[in-house]
């Protein structure tokens, strides 16, 4: 059989539906760039948060970059955040370690139309258009449960926190309140580490020098964990104390493994960048059409506020986490294009 030639038509259609193909602009920009703004970057917590940016802007195809001060030091992260806007970035995603100094420059780059989301810590008195993060109120009730429920409902609790941080109250709040529901717990003591885990250790130790009963150590920011682990073990208390501590950090998951800290309270920072690009790109593109442009919208298409929600990690599961925690590091040391 021969074979059959393609009619003019036919050809006509194909030529025109091809030209249009080619000439259809991309939905992302080659110069389109997402800018991440944090403190103290080195840290574990932020490492994951990095791999979460990192693979949403891989998912969209879209330019990424991470940027702050290794250090917690507000104002070099305000700085960085100044130095992100002159970028004229097509969001940007921030965690401001002061809210009060960062009202200001949000509120700019909102008046310049480059979106802004906050992230992990909000500032609710800026511009920014939504918080995504963890509700603190919440994850220190969760964690006040937990511990109720491992010491039957009776014992001395000491929490460590740091009490006058915003996130940190509203933990301490919802804690207080969980434990005040067994009436055989009594909080003796609220100790401020200032995420320090060599305070948190230093305190522990005093405390049980000077032959303080403690039955549990309810611990509300990621440092007291450790601090207070390392004491129980320079003084043999393993197993004698239950801890319950915050956040997942290496030092916590090794301490979960070796059964002197019983569980965690894990937020999800690589929820939180992850969804937080998505976000900043539907704002960019203006995807939700609830109004003709978010920019003059009298009120923000997107949700006002986002809780990532928290996990319990115990022995039961503490592998697969730290699986998870050497994926993201191993993430972090190849290269990308979205970078």
């Amino acid at each position: 059989m021969k074979g059959r030639t393609m009619g003019p038509v036919c050809l006509t259609v194909l030529v025109a539906t091809s030209l249009l193909t080619s000439c259809q602009k991309a939905f992302h920009e080659e110069n389109e760039r997402y800018i991440f703004v944090s403190s103290n970057i080195a840290l574990p917590y932020w490492q994951e948060a990095q791999v979460g940016f990192k693979d949403a802007a891989r998912a969209l195809g879209v330019k990424a970059e991470f940027t702050g001060p290794d250090t917690y030091d507000p104002n070099a992260e305000m700085d960085a955040f100044e130095k992100a806007l002159a970028k004229h970035p097509s969001g940007i995603l921030v965690a401001p370690a002061r809210p009060d100094i960062f009202k200001a420059p949000i509120d700019d780059a909102m008046n310049r139309g480059i979106p802004v989301i906050c992230i992990d810590t909000d500032a609710p008195d800026s511009r920014r258009v939504l918080f995504i993060g963890t509700d603190n109120h919440r994850a220190g009730a969760e964690g006040g449960s937990h511990l109720g429920q491992l010491l039957h409902g009776a014992g001395r609790v000491v929490v460590i926190a740091i009490p006058g941080q915003a996130n940190q109250e509203e933990r301490i709040a919802g804690a207080k309140e969980a434990l005040g529901g067994y009436a055989k717990i009594k909080l003796t003591n609220t100790l401020d580490d200032r995420g320090d885990p060599r305070s948190a250790n230093d305190q522990i130790s005093a405390l049980l020098d000077q032959k303080e009963k403690i039955d549990g150590i309810l611990c509300l920011e990621a440092s007291g964990g450790p601090g207070a682990a390392e004491a129980l073990h320079r003084l043999g208390q393993e197993g004698k104390i239950t801890i319950v501590a915050f956040d997942k950090n290496p030092e916590t998951l090794d301490w979960i493994s070796n059964g002197v800290i019983t569980g965690t309270i894990a937020q999800k920072p690589y929820t939180m960048s992850y969804y937080g690009l998505k976000f900043l790109d539907d704002l960019h593109h203006n995807i939700v059409h609830e109004f003709r442009d978010w920019r003059n919208a009298p009120a923000s298409p997107l949700p006002t506020r986002v809780d990532t929600g928290t996990a319990w990690v115990d022995k039961s599961n503490v592998e697969a986490f730290r699986a998870a925690e050497a994926n993201a590091i191993k993430s972090l040391g190849e290269p990308s294009t979205s970078q």
